[in-house]
């Protein structure tokens, strides 16, 4: 790329080029971004992080060390892979039968979570603010809000915005966040926030956390 980079790149990792990568991105140590990548503004690629040639990835997505992305996958904006967390992109993997032009995608919809070593089974979908458990390996598509654990991969419930696990509804069918306060509601299945759109920014006022996971499920 001419001129002088808006995004950081380590001097041990490999970025090969063409490539697209947004402002205020950083790549670490002994990480590889292959050619044909788009990476978005505001990213923070760990160590040891190998991104596939024609991956998409979104704004604001924070990858943990050690995650390997293959193509076929599209990241939106705010997701978080935790470290060590495994993607893959074809079902039945054969060294000797060549399947590069069948790739699975599998996509990873605004603000799905997925937790520390959790395997995602190719040609699925992670619904939008989702939150993938670590360990969980999850092979089926998984609802907006939804909160998935185990092997495979099942609902325990539903999680909020802010990553907190939703109440059981009250009489008027409303989960509230005990931190953020939004309401939620579930209709057929389906979760909405009533009080922000899902694909409108957190107010600034809204983006610190303050105070930790345990003390909720103390509550």
């Amino acid at each position: 790329m001419a001129g002088k980079k808006e995004y950081f790149v380590h001097e041990s990792a490999y970025v090969d080029e063409p490539v697209e990568i947004g402002a205020g991105t950083r790549i670490w140590h002994f990480s590889h971004i292959m050619k044909d990548v788009r990476i978005g503004t505001g990213c923070n690629i760990g160590q040891n992080v190998c991104i596939g040639s024609g991956v998409v990835i979104g704004n604001n997505v924070k990858i943990q060390n050690n995650v390997s992305i293959y193509q076929g996958v599209t990241i939106e904006d705010d997701v978080f892979l935790g470290p060590s967390c495994v993607l893959t992109n074809v079902t039945n993997p054969r060294s000797q039968i060549v399947r590069h032009g069948l790739y699975e995608k599998t996509v990873f919809r605004r603000g799905a979570t997925v937790g520390a070593n959790a395997t995602i089974v190719c040609g699925i979908e992670l619904g939008r603010y989702c939150f993938i458990a670590a360990g969980a390996v999850s092979a089926e598509d998984v609802p907006d809000y939804a909160l998935v654990a185990g092997v495979p991969a099942r609902r325990q419930g539903w999680i909020s915005r802010h990553g907190i696990r939703l109440p059981k509804p009250d009489n008027d069918g409303i989960m509230t966040c005990p931190e953020s306060g939004f309401r939620y509601r579930e209709t057929g299945g389906v979760v909405k926030c009533l009080d922000l759109d899902e694909d409108a920014p957190l107010p600034e006022d809204m983006r610190v956390g303050k105070k930790r996971y345990d003390e909720f499920k103390q509550n």
